[in-house]
C-alpha cells in the first residue's frame, strides 16, 4: 500500500470535504506543457493537463452535471480573472483549459541526459509527448459542451481550440535573417539574449533580495523568435454569436504585427479575409440566442490540415473541415450539418502541428463571467 504524505493530508481532506458538498473536484495542478514535463498527480483522468489560471473554481470535475455516465470537467472565471496581456496593447484576456497534448518524464526515457533541460529552454518539451496532429494529416475530433441558460450573450470566449506549435528554434537576426538553428545553437544565444513573447531583449545580469543570481531583460536588441500567432480552429461566442473560424498563416516566420482575422460580426460565412500570408474564414455563425442551452451539444470535426513549404512561405495544399453540430431538444434528436466538408486554409507554417485544448479562452478584455462544462473529447487518425 502506497504511503500518503503527512503534507498532503490536509490538500485531500479538503478535496474530499469539497466533493461531498458539492460534487466537484477542483484540479489543483498547473503544467507548463512548452517548458515544463508533466507529472503523475498533474494528469487528469489520464488524458488532460490544466493550463491558465488557478483557482478553486476555475476547472472542477463536475458529478453534479455527468456525460455518458462520468463526470464532466466544470470551467470558470469570474470578472477579475483575466491574468494575461492581450494580442492587442492594453487589452487583457483569461484562461482556464485543458490542454490534450503534454509530456512526461517517460517521454525522454533513452535519450541524452541533457535533452530535457536543452527543450526547456526552446520551451519545446510538449513537442515530445502526446496529442500532436501533423501538417497534411487527416482526423476526426469530438467533444462536447453544455451552456446554462444563465450565461450571458456578451460574453468573449473561446470554448474549443487547435493551437499551432511554434518551432522556437527559428529566429531572425537583428539584420532580417532567418535561420533555423540547432538546439545548442540556440541555447548559446540564450546565453546573450532573453525573449519576451517574439521579441529579443539584452540578457542583464542582476541579484535578488536573496543574494541570488537572476537574470531580466534589457532593451531591445532587434533579434526575433518564431511565437506562433492565431489559432488554426476555433470555436467560441463573441458579439452575441456563437462561431467557428478557421486560420491559415503560410509564412514560416509569423508576423505579429499581422493582425489579420475575421470578425463574426462584420464578416460573412465562408467570405475569407486576407493578407499576403494569412487568411481567416468564420465558416459558421449563428445568434447566441438560437445556441442550444442545458443540454449537451456534442460537435463531430473533420480536419484535413493544410500543407505549408517552410522557408517557401506558401500554403502548397489546401485543407478541409467538416462540422456536425448535434443535440437533443425535447425528446427529439437534432442533427446538423453546419460546415459540409469545406475546401479551406487552415493550419500554421509550423513542423510540429497542432494539438487540442478546451475551456475558457476570454479575448478582447471581457470581463463577463463565464462558465460552462465541456467533455467527450475523442481524435482519431483518418
Amino acid at each position: 500500500m502506497k504511503k500518503i504524505s503527512i503534507g498532503l493530508l490536509p490538500v485531500l481532506i479538503a478535496l474530499s470535504t469539497a466533493a461531498q458538498k458539492t460534487g466537484r473536484i477542483p484540479v489543483t495542478t498547473r503544467v507548463n506543457i512548452q517548458a515544463d514535463s508533466a507529472r503523475g498527480r498533474d494528469i487528469v483522468d489520464g488524458e488532460w493537463v490544466a493550463v491558465g489560471i488557478n483557482r478553486p473554481y476555475s476547472i472542477q470535475k463536475d458529478a453534479t452535471r455527468s456525460f455518458n455516465g462520468k463526470p464532466s470537467y466544470r470551467f470558470e472565471l469570474k470578472g477579475e480573472d483575466n491574468s494575461l496581456e492581450g494580442y492587442e496593447e492594453g487589452s487583457t484576456k483569461g484562461r482556464a483549459e485543458l490542454s490534450y497534448c503534454y509530456a512526461t518524464a517517460a517521454d525522454y526515457n533513452g535519450l541524452p541526459q541533457d535533452t530535457y533541460t536543452t527543450e526547456q529552454v526552446l520551451k519545446m518539451v510538449y513537442d515530445r509527448g502526446k496529442g500532436q496532429c501533423k501538417q497534411g494529416s487527416k482526423w476526426t475530433y469530438t467533444f462536447s459542451v453544455y451552456v446554462p441558460s444563465t450565461l450571458a450573450a456578451e460574453v468573449n470566449t473561446i470554448f474549443a481550440q487547435w493551437h499551432g506549435m511554434p518551432s522556437r528554434t527559428l529566429v531572425q537576426d537583428p539584420s532580417g535573417k532567418i535561420m533555423q538553428l540547432t538546439p545548442e545553437q540556440f541555447v548559446q544565444l540564450s546565453d546573450s539574449v532573453v525573449f519576451a513573447k517574439d521579441q529579443g531583449h539584452e540578457k542583464i545580469k542582476s541579484t535578488d533580495k536573496n543574494g541570488k543570481e537572476t537574470y531580466k531583460a534589457g532593451r531591445k536588441n532587434g533579434w526575433k523568435i518564431e511565437q506562433g500567432g492565431y489559432p488554426p480552429l476555433a470555436f467560441g461566442f463573441s458579439n452575441n454569436m456563437f462561431y467557428i473560424k478557421a486560420n491559415s498563416d503560410s509564412k514560416w516566420m509569423t508576423d505579429k504585427t499581422d493582425r489579420t482575422l475575421a470578425n463574426p460580426a462584420k464578416n460573412g460565412t465562408m467570405e475569407p479575409v486576407r493578407s499576403e500570408y494569412k487568411t481567416s474564414t468564420i465558416t459558421y455563425k449563428n445568434a447566441f440566442e438560437a445556441f442550444p442551452k442545458d443540454v449537451w451539444v456534442t460537435f463531430t470535426v473533420g480536419i484535413d490540415w493544410a500543407i505549408y513549404s517552410g522557408a517557401g512561405n506558401k500554403m502548397e495544399q489546401p485543407g478541409k473541415l467538416d462540422v456536425v453540430m448535434a443535440y437533443q431538444k425535447g425528446k427529439k434528436n437534432v442533427s446538423a450539418h453546419i460546415v459540409n466538408n469545406e475546401t479551406i486554409a487552415i493550419g500554421r507554417n509550423d513542423d510540429s502541428g497542432y494539438y487540442f485544448k478546451f475551456g475558457i479562452y476570454r479575448t478582447g478584455s471581457s470581463t463577463v463571467p463565464v462558465v460552462y462544462n465541456l467533455a467527450g473529447y475523442r481524435q482519431v487518425q483518418r
